[in-house]
């Protein structure tokens, strides 16, 4: 076994995503808070893409984020969703 003269140089830093957004509540606010999102409201004037499915059905994607409020404090809310429209698989290429 080779003997080293001085430590190896330690690995660079993980470098942490700087887009990550904090969360502005707790979960026990979140419980006592939360009340049924209205989508509608929320989502109005944002609109999901057209889509293709891999899987061969078609319909609409929808991948956002908004800004809501939980008890008065606003929080940021991811949005993903497909819209499949049923029975799109099975329909001739």
């Amino acid at each position: 076994m080779k003997k080293l003269d001085k430590m190896p140089d330690p690995p660079p830093p993980v470098l942490r995503d700087m887009r990550k957004t904090a969360c502005t509540i707790t979960r026990e606010h979140f419980k006592a808070e939360a009340k049924p999102l209205d989508l509608g409201r929320e989502l109005a004037g944002i609109f999901a893409d057209i889509k293709q499915f891999s899987t061969g059905s078609f319909g609409w994607r929808i991948n956002t984020k908004i800004v809501a409020e939980v008890g008065g404090v606003p929080v940021t809310i991811q949005v993903q969703g497909n819209l499949t429209i049923v029975g799109s698989k099975e329909l001739p290429k």
